[in-house]
């Protein structure tokens, strides 16, 4: 089942060059996204492995998770920069939660009503509020610049909206 993706990483190994690596974010960039596979989070922005935390779930959400990730990546992993980016034509952000929750039931085959869904009334409004609750974090705040952009899966560009 996994023969495929053993090949490829056997084939990236034969030039793996990160052994020894500290962990540490190169560039001081943690890049808070989406799952969808769309999003290449380093290549967007010009950065190579190394450079950056990158911190991927449904709609690219600041939960409670993401936070203490970030918080890690600020005092220990010379985080200074935070990027909150959601994209275009996302799941999450397109659908309602009853429309998402009745694809979900039906593919899963029973009740998933006890599941989070991090749906959004609004991009715009979730993103700002999401870039405010991370500079307003006491160990974030004022030792990273904070900043909201929405990345176009199909342009590729990315738009600063906070």
């Amino acid at each position: 089942m996994f023969d495929d993706i053993l090949k490829a990483n056997a084939e990236y190994a034969r030039s793996f060059d990160f052994a020894g690596f500290d962990g540490i974010a190169r560039a001081g960039v943690a890049i808070v996204t989406c799952m969808d596979s769309r999003i290449d989070p380093l290549a967007m922005l010009g950065l190579k492995p190394g450079d950056a935390k990158i911190l991927r779930n449904p709609g690219g959400r600041v939960d409670d998770l993401t936070l203490d990730a970030l918080v890690i990546s600020v005092h220990m992993l010379q985080v200074n920069r935070i990027m909150v980016v959601p994209h275009t034509r996302c799941a999450v952000a397109s659908n309602s939660e009853a429309v998402l929750r009745e694809r979900l039931d039906a593919s899963a085959g029973q009740d998933t009503s006890w599941l989070t869904l991090p749906v959004t009334d609004g991009q715009d409004a979730a993103l700002a509020a999401d870039v405010q609750r991370v500079r307003a974090h006491p160990l974030i705040g004022a030792r990273a610049e904070v900043g909201g952009f929405l990345y176009n899966v199909d342009s590729g560009l990315l738009t600063r909206k906070v």
